[in-house]
């Protein structure tokens, strides 16, 4: 099972002070991935990614981005593991959902 990149998607409730924040760490904002006004960006420095996300969820949310969502989640389901939200479709970009016994929300999601 390949799990792809990974990032931390943080709910925040000001992107403008949270995307300052973050390029005073070193990050910057990447152009190709959402921006200040759609509320939504995904900050790099060098291998560490972050996303930043106002107001489109409640917790914080690990993130996977696998070359393919649909094998990470039958190798899940195989193991016993409880998918929240499964992948819809058969083909193409998808994401599904699940919970870490902590209740520590996970992402795995194909773009």
């Amino acid at each position: 099972m390949t799990l792809g990149q990974f990032s931390l998607s943080l709910a925040v409730t000001d992107i403008r002070k949270s995307k300052s924040f973050y390029e005073a760490l070193g990050f910057s904002a990447m152009t190709e991935c959402g921006s200040v006004e759609d509320k939504w960006l995904i900050m790099k420095h060098g291998d560490v990614m972050i996303g930043l996300f106002e107001g489109m969820f409640d917790e914080n949310i690990l993130t996977f981005n696998p070359p393919d969502v649909r094998a990470v989640e039958a190798s899940l389901k195989a193991q016993g593991i409880e998918i929240d939200v499964p992948v819809k479709g058969d083909s193409g970009p998808g994401h599904c959902v699940l919970k870490d016994p902590d209740g520590n929300q996970i992402m795995f999601d194909q773009f």
